[in-house]
């Protein structure tokens, strides 16, 4: 017989668990110091019991709220029932979330992936293809234009082209066939083109670099732009869109429909990786069978849990909740006066507080709202983003307005 004492579970601190969890997983983050082991609407808690307003939402991934009692019902009565296909067959999910999310996003076709950076694939592989097939562009010989300060990802592609050397150092060589540029600068894309230019690939807003937003007219002049090149032009919306910036996508605030949209995060409702691109039929019908594809892409339990997240943004009205509430914490954030603070950018409820590097590190001003019961995430060490769950109320951001202006207080 055992004793009791062989069962007995040793049971961490939070300080003794960070320490053993870096033993045993690669270093590739440097997250806050907290052991987060619950979460529900707009808040989480730590295994010792303390609760923290979420001002991050996984980076707009959790934008329904942690566990939205809808999507977790629908995650697990489609796990009870059919979970994983492959796309091998025909599923009774998949239908639905794809009509769906090309009605929502104005668009023809859809195609499922999993990840955010797999979507960013699927939109260069789809441009290419269009340029070679359908503008006649070389072999080879395509080009994509792309943002200095772009964040689409983390793969060999992708990081190829970013213009931050901590994202390629020791990864290359590189793809060629990308062409980088100022971002919210018409002028220098129109330079940039050239007969072999497919697209031009931009986030509506820089997310990673800093919730930079470009002038109003940029979006309505790129499409202009892209139009008459017959260039395509590529959103990545991966956290921009589905209601972050107060429309249900960012390129609505100037009416500039791109030809593709990339979009995850949020599409998987906060439980599960899901992503997709969108596009018009003349790109998206160049797909053929083998030409692209995904064991996981488009499974059943991802078309369930995604057709419900979008159907409670709409029903729930959440993207109007941000556009109201993020115009009020946008006001509230650059009515602070404080000599900490450089700038306060943003729309919807995504906003980036910029901060003076030389008196505050934005990872000292993340660990003191910590501290505060508040959770954010620093940005290239000046900026603080403050990205709640779309879900929040007035009177929880009255909260964070107040504890944010103690925290910048203590630090003053």
């Amino acid at each position: 017989m055992t004793s009791h004492a062989a069962h007995k579970t040793t049971v961490l601190s939070a300080k003794e668990a960070i320490e053993r969890e870096s033993h045993f997983v690669a270093a590739n983050y440097k997250p806050l110091p907290v052991l987060l082991n619950r979460a529900e609407g707009v808040y989480a808690w730590d295994i010792e019991g303390n609760k923290y307003l979420d001002m991050m939402s996984a980076y707009s991934a959790v934008s329904c709220g942690h566990s939205h009692p809808r999507i977790i019902k629908v995650l697990t009565e489609q796990a009870k029932t059919l979970a994983m296909t492959s796309r091998a067959y025909h599923s009774n999910t998949l239908g639905p979330f794809m009509e769906k999310l090309c009605e929502v996003s104005k668009m023809d076709l859809a195609l499922p992936m999993n990840t955010g950076a797999e979507a960013v694939e699927t939109a260069i592989k789809a441009a290419r293809r269009w340029g070679y097939m359908v503008k006649k562009i070389p072999d080879n010989k395509a080009e994509i234009i792309v943002a200095n300060g772009n964040f689409h990802g983390r793969t060999t592609t992708i990081v190829g082209f970013s213009s931050e050397a901590e994202y390629k150092k020791g990864f290359g060589p590189f793809t060629p066939g990308f062409v980088s540029v100022p971002f919210d600068d018409i002028k220098a894309i129109e330079k940039a083109i050239t007969p072999n230019t497919c697209a031009v690939m931009f986030e509506p807003i820089q997310g990673e670099a800093g919730i930079k937003v470009p002038h109003d007219g940029f979006l309505a002049a790129l499409r202009k732009l892209c139009t008459e090149k017959k260039v395509l032009m590529i959103m990545d919306e991966v956290q921009s869109g589905l209601g972050r910036t107060g429309k249900m996508f960012a390129w609505e605030h100037e009416n500039a429909k791109p030809d593709v949209i990339i979009l995850g995060k949020a599409l998987g409702g906060g439980v599960l990786p899901v992503s997709a691109i969108a596009g018009s039929k003349e790109v998206m019908g160049l797909f053929n069978p083998g030409s692209h594809g995904s064991t996981f892409g488009g499974n059943p339990l991802a078309c369930a849990v995604g057709l419900e997240a979008l159907n409670v943004l709409i029903e729930e009205k959440l993207v109007e909740n941000s556009a109201t509430l993020g115009k009020y914490l946008l006001e509230q954030m650059q009515a602070i006066k404080s000599p900490l603070i450089r700038t306060v950018r943003g729309r919807g409820l995504w906003i980036g507080v910029d901060f003076e590097p030389s008196k505050v590190s934005a990872r000292t001003v993340c660990e003191k709202m910590m501290a505060h019961g508040m959770l954010s995430k620093e940005t290239h060490e000046t900026v603080v983003r403050f990205a709640p769950p779309l879900t929040i109320t007035k009177e929880q951001i009255d909260w964070a307005l107040d504890t944010f202006r103690t925290v910048l207080s203590e630090l003053e």
